[in-house]
Order: C-alpha cells, then sequence, then structure tokens
C-alpha cells in the first residue's frame, strides 16, 4: 500500500495462536443484501517485506528498505521489517486463517531480496519458501494472486543505480523469469509492480521511501525504467505461457480542484493527475506519455531515458489491471491555513513526491479521517473506477479488480481479548458499496482485496498504523480476528453486502 503522498508538501511452522473476536455475524438475509456480480473475487492483500520476517534466513540479504529502515530517522521508532509478523515461519496458520475468513484470492508478493540476494544469483531457498506457500494456498482453497515487485529491490542492485539504471529492467525480467520456472504451473495470475508511483517518487524523489533520494529526475528516469521492466516482463511472461493473467497495479487518486471555476485550482489538479495518473496510464495503455505532463517536467531529464522502442515495450497490452485506492485529495494554488506545509512521518529531510507540482497544495475537506490523517471519500473510488474504465481499460480490454482499499485506525482488544473495530467495518461496507456503485453505471469490476489482512510493518509509519483484519501482537505475535475480519467474512459467505445502502455521499 501506499505511503499518502506529501504535497508542497523448510522452516517449521510454530503455532499461532489465534482468537476470534467475536463469533461470526450471521449471514443477512437474501432481500436485504446487495449481491456481488457472478464470479467477483473476494479477497486480501499484504506484501513481503510487510509481513514475512526472516530477514537474514535462507540465504535472504538486505533488500533496499532493509538499508533504508536503519538510516537514522527514516522510519518512525527505528522499526525494521526483520521479524515483522513472522509469516515466513507462520505461514501455514495464516493460510488457514484465510480459509476461515473464507477468501477466495490472496494477493502477496514475491520478495526479490529473497530470491536474487544479490540481484542476478537465484536463490533456490527463496523459491522453495513461496512454493511452500502457494501449495498451501491451493490446499486450503484459496487462489494465489503473485506480485513481482512490492519495492523491495535487492539493495546489491541500488548500488549499481537501483531503478534509475536502465540495468535493472533486465535483471527484472531475469528474476521474474525464475519465479515463473518455479510457480507457474500453479498461479494463473502475475502482477508485475505494485504501486510504481511509490516505488519511482517517494523513493527517488520525495525520500519518504527506499532508498531514500529527494531527486525529481531520478524519480522520472525511476518510474520509465519501472514501466519498462513492466512490460518486458509482460512480454517474457507470455511468450512462456499465453494463458496467463498478466497486469500490474497502480496507486490512483481522484484530484478535485477545490474551486472548479478557478483555473488556477483546476490546473494544481491537473498537474496532480498527471504526475501520479496518466504519467503510468498514458504509456502503458496508448503508448505514450501525455504531452502535458512532458511539458510539466520539461528540463528533468525524462527525455534522455526514454529510447526508440521503449514505450512499445510498456504498452505491451495486459490482461488485468489493478487499482489501489485510499482517498482522493482537493488541490489549490494557494495553501490552506491550517494545513502542514509537508506530511512528514519523521524529522528526516524529504520534498513533495511530485516532480514538477511546485505551488500545488492538498486541502482539507470535511470528510472523516483514518489514524493516518487520509480522507475517508467512498464516491470517489466509483468515480475513479468509471473513469479508469472509460478511458482506459474499456478500450483496451483490460479487466478491473480493485486490489487494495483499507484503514488504519487506533483500534486496541478489549478487557477480553476482542478487537471492536466499528470504523473499519463502516469503511470496508462503503467501499465495497463504492464499487457496486460502479458497477450499476456499468463498470465490470472483477473483484476486490482488502487491505490488509494481517496488521504489518507500514513502511515509514513502522509499527504504529494497524491496517489489518486481523490483529498481530507483535509481542507474542498472537493473531485475532477483529471485527472487521468477522463482518468481511459474512460479506464473503453471502456473496453480497448488507443492507443494500450505497456508498457514504463524497464532497
Amino acid at each position: 500500500m501506499t505511503t499518502t503522498p506529501t504535497t508542497e508538501a523448510t522452516p517449521t511452522t510454530e503455532a499461532t495462536p489465534t482468537t476470534s473476536a467475536t463469533p461470526a455475524p450471521a449471514v443477512a438475509p437474501a432481500a436485504s443484501l446487495r449481491p456481488f456480480p457472478a464470479g467477483f473475487v473476494l479477497g486480501a492483500a499484504t506484501a513481503a517485506y510487510q509481513i514475512e520476517g526472516a530477514a537474514h534466513e535462507d540465504g535472504r540479504r538486505d533488500s533496499i528498505w532493509d538499508t533504508f529502515s536503519r538510516e537514522p530517522g527514516a522510519v518512525l521508532g527505528g522499526d525494521t521489517g526483520d521479524v515483522a509478523c513472522d509469516h515466513y515461519h507462520r505461514y501455514r496458520d495464516d493460510v488457514a486463517l484465510m480459509a476461515r475468513l473464507g477468501l477466495d484470492s490472496y494477493r502477496f508478493s514475491v520478495s526479490m531480496a529473497r530470491v536474487v540476494p544479490d540481484g542476478h544469483t537465484v536463490n533456490a531457498k527463496g523459491l522453495d519458501f513461496y512454493e511452500r506457500l502457494v501449495d498451501e494456498l491451493l490446499g486450503a482453497g484459496v487462489s494465489p494472486w503473485l506480485t513481482l515487485y512490492h519495492w523491495d529491490l535487492p539493495q546489491a542492485l541500488e548500488d549499481r543505480g537501483g531503478w534509475t539504471a536502465r540495468e535493472t529492467v533486465d535483471r527484472f525480467t531475469d528474476y521474474a523469469l525464475a519465479v515463473h520456472d518455479r510457480l507457474g504451473d500453479r498461479v494463473r495470475t502475475w502482477t508485475t509492480l505494485n504501486e510504481p508511483f511509490c516505488s519511482a517518487f517517494l523513493g527517488y524523489t520525495a525520500g519518504v521511501h527506499a532508498p531514500g533520494h529527494t531527486d525529481p529526475a531520478a524519480g522520472l528516469a525511476a518510474a520509465h525504467h519501472l514501466m519498462l521492466g513492466h512490460g518486458q516482463v509482460v512480454r517474457a511472461l507470455r511468450d512462456r505461457d499465453d494463458s496467463l493473467s498478466l497486469g500490474l497495479t497502480l496507486n490512483l487518486t481522484v484530484a478535485d480542484p477545490v474551486d472548479p471555476t478557478d483555473p488556477r485550482d483546476v490546473d494544481a489538479a491537473r498537474r496532480v493527475d498527471a504526475q501520479m495518473n496518466r504519467v503510468f496510464l498514458d504509456p502503458i495503455f496508448r503508448g505514450a506519455y501525455p504531452s502535458d505532463l512532458l511539458e510539466d517536467v520539461r528540463g528533468l531529464g525524462l527525455e534522455r531515458v526514454v529510447r526508440d522502442g521503449d514505450l512499445a515495450v510498456i504498452s505491451t497490452p495486459i490482461d488485468v489491471l489493478g487499482v489501489n485506492y485510499y482517498q482522493g485529495e482537493a488541490l489549490s494554488h494557494r495553501p490552506h491555513p491550517d494545513a502542514p506545509v509537508t506530511e512528514a512521518v519523521t524529522a528526516r529531510p524529504v520534498r513533495s513526491p511530485f516532480p514538477a507540482a511546485d505551488g500545488v497544495f492538498r486541502h482539507p475537506r470535511p470528510l472523516a479521517t483514518t489514524a493516518m490523517g487520509w480522507e475517508v471519500q467512498p464516491e470517489g473510488l466509483t468515480r475513479l473506477l468509471e473513469r479508469v474504465h472509460a478511458e482506459y481499460a474499456a478500450p483496451a480490454g483490460t479487466e478491473l479488480y480493485v486490489t487494495e482499499n483499507g484503514a488504519a485506525f487506533a483500534d486496541e482488544p478489549d478487557g477480553d481479548g476482542l478487537v471492536h473495530d466499528a470504523a473499519r467495518t463502516a469503511f470496508l461496507h462503503d467501499h465495497l458499496g463504492a464499487i457496486l456503485d460502479a458497477v450499476d453505471a456499468g463498470v465490470p469490476v472483477r473483484g476486490y482485496f482488502y487491505w490488509s489482512l494481517l496488521d504489518n510493518y507500514e513502511w515509514a509509519w513502522g509499527y504504529s498504523q494497524r491496517f489489518g483484519i486481523v490483529r498481530v501482537d507483535y509481542d507474542s505475535q498472537e493473531r485475532t480476528i477483529k471485527d472487521s475480519g468477522h463482518a468481511y467474512a459474512a460479506i464473503i459467505a453471502a456473496r453480497g453486502l448488507p443492507g443494500g445502502s450505497p456508498a457514504a455521499d463524497g464532497p
């Protein structure tokens, strides 16, 4: 999942204690259900570095996040992913939890640092773990959805330039084929990248994610090479097996002008839309960068990294697009008088992730917020899905899924160890409702993955924020299904949304 961008802002499985937060809610009568389309996938998602731990076991070496998390001031509390949720040792129990919740599918990432620790040599023990995990999922009736890259580039590759270096594209392709050689007979859905915006612009331009650079030109180079790596891997995997479902996942926003009658606010929203959404959507679906984006970033070096033929590779047709959505944003050319200039988690120097959006400011709106200050805006998801379908997915014949959506709240167990997270339960209900609103408007959304299955390491926020429908006690590693987890299990069992109410109104 994404940190909100600032604008100028053969291990044996240990027994995992698991408690139940309340009896599972009764399935609502059919008459009061808002049904999901036939075949609609209901799942949950995680990422390798955020849950696996076992940072230096079985040949794994440091990723950029191992390095970054040890830099003073980079991560709140100095937290690292060395242990995280210890999923590497407890995966069997976690898969049993997924089956108990009734998940149709589990979206997980493979750690590049575990599979090719030095950036190019395949580590068989690393692949062994993912083979065990996939077999466990299939045995439990949970379909595996595999993401090849969720931000854990081997540090050895970063030492040679990371995603700013063209070499990384080829190393990423070699790695993807090694994973496919082991798992291609059992995993049918493969996504190349999770949220390249975060990898490129939070990591190389904003400085809030690994590797922690603050260079707009580096972010643009990284974004281009990430997309080139995506297209090259799609071609390579399709050559291996043209029956695979292939694509990627983008975190997208709904950029609204604070004053739609003010052309300066309209332009502020346009710039953020160009530099967060269309910088990826247009090359992938249209084979070209948007002309207004190119004008925005003129002089920042993008033209120096784009070579003849690159955009043809990037626009290789895909089968599936994952949309990650957490909130939209209201944007203006003027700062809000009560808003901070930046939203940095720690004291480490950072800048805006947008390479060319000086003078663009986010304004808070009268909406509920999560523990991280993110606005709760379900209707924005409806609008986003309608737009992406109409402008990109439908013309290309690409299937749409919501592959991440979730919220952090400061939920704590009560005296009986139960977790009553009513705000998260409402968030889940309202965003599923927003998806059904899009379906009613003609958008054939194919599925939804809640972020996250487990509380986990929330990047620069460390362990201070909890997104899970299952609580993790990081001292004992006890898992507790929260009320939201039971509510989701009931929704999955019923194949419909209780109450039939529409998503909450937006601004």
